[in-house]
């Protein structure tokens, strides 16, 4: 640095020297009187050549000596995510509606008119509970008379076995009077059969979700007279797109989210249809779920399936992943000496789900660029 100073020192003197000499040798060449406006000017003209090639001598000296000043490159300052291996998991996101494994409608088992309803809606009932009585007043008198006929019969056959065990009277007697007490116990068994179906019963623990029937209404077999309903068992009945029909399978982990009751429960597959809907181009799937109370049958949610999951992949958001040239590429921070660059690297997207994006072609420790990557080239400066 000295020995430059001391060439500039010994350099701007001489080229000063040169410049004042050439106008003074201009100022004596002649008079100043004597000059003509158009003389005075081809005279300014001529000098500013020379200055012009001064300068530019001036410069390449500069440059020679290593006197210019370096251009300063400002640094873009950004936000950085060091990418590391992770799971990532592939799914498929639909809409699903809750529903009861047990949600029976429940029918008379013989024809008759009903004589009460003991059952209301949102009622608890246990499992053979009596939620209606058909009217049953014919059938019980004919109990009643087959009762006394029966008492009758078995007092006379109890009597003609104890006198055929003593070899008294003829054997005819004695199975006749067997024959008419087994006949009347037999009458009285379908008739106290025919006065249990007369009653409609609870098939199962529930909630009496609907009550179809009143007083005075007749009913027959298949006729709907109540809903119950079992919050013990519920399901998720969701459609899935075709596209997924190889991916989804019984077992498959589950999550769904009930917006309603701001809660997420996890579950697992346990149907796949196996038929595709002509018009909806979906498949049905069902997903059991735990019993709690908030639950509601034809609730919905927001059904995930997971049908495959990465152990170790490197996943950057997906936002940062850009399209330049054809190519999919992230910037991500690295070391050039003692400064920090912006490298161009060109990934594979092999699967987005959510705001994630899996990725191949970085390497764990990569600092993917995620705040400013926006005008960013490969090479420019940065800091974080």
């Amino acid at each position: 640095m000295k020995t430059r100073t001391t060439l500039l020192n010994i350099l701007y003197p001489v080229i000063i020297a040169g410049m004042l000499a050439a106008c003074s040798a201009a100022s004596s060449d002649s008079d100043d009187s004597a000059k003509t406006p158009a003389d005075k000017m081809a005279q300014l003209e001529e000098m500013k050549k020379k200055r012009a090639v001064l300068d530019e001598d001036i410069k390449m000296l500069e440059a020679e000596l290593g006197t210019s000043e370096p251009v300063k490159v400002k640094s873009k300052e950004v936000g950085v995510l060091e990418v590391q291996p992770q799971p990532f998991d592939y799914f498929v996101q639909t809409q699903g509606s809750v529903e009861a494994v047990d949600n029976i409608e429940v029918s008379a088992k013989t024809i008759g008119v009903l004589h009460a309803v003991y059952a209301r809606e949102g009622q608890v009932v246990k499992k053979g509970e009596v939620l209606a009585q058909i009217d049953n007043a014919v059938l019980e008198s004919n109990i009643n008379e087959v009762k006394h006929s029966l008492e009758l019969a078995s007092t006379v056959y109890q009597r003609q076995k104890s006198l055929w065990e003593k070899k008294i009277g003829t054997e005819v007697q004695y199975l006749q009077a067997k024959n008419e007490k087994e006949g009347l116990e037999k009458k009285l068994e379908t008739l106290n059969e025919q006065m249990e179906q007369g009653r409609i019963k609870s098939p199962i623990d529930g909630s009496i979700d609907a009550v179809e029937v009143k007083i005075g209404q007749a009913v027959q077999p298949g006729m709907p007279t109540f809903r119950v309903v079992s919050f013990n068992k519920l399901k998720v009945n969701a459609n899935v797109s075709e596209a997924y029909v190889v991916d989804i399978k019984t077992g498959n982990k589950a999550t769904i989210t009930f917006p309603d009751i701001d809660r997420k429960v996890d579950a697992r597959v346990t149907f796949v249809g196996k038929t595709i809907n002509e018009l909806s181009r979906t498949f049905p799937v069902e997903v059991s779920l735990p019993s709690f109370t908030d639950l509601r049958p034809n609730m919905t949610g927001a059904l995930k399936v997971v049908f495959k999951t990465v152990p170790d992949a490197l996943a950057v958001p997906v936002n940062v992943v850009l399209d330049i040239n054809n190519q999919e590429v992230v910037y991500v921070a690295e070391k050039d000496g003692d400064k920090t660059v912006a490298r161009r690297k060109i990934v594979k997207v092999e699967g987005i789900y959510g705001t994630l994006a899996h990725v191949t072609g970085l390497h764990a420790g990569d600092k993917v660029i995620t705040v400013g990557y926006q005008g960013l080239n490969d090479g420019d400066l940065v800091t974080f």
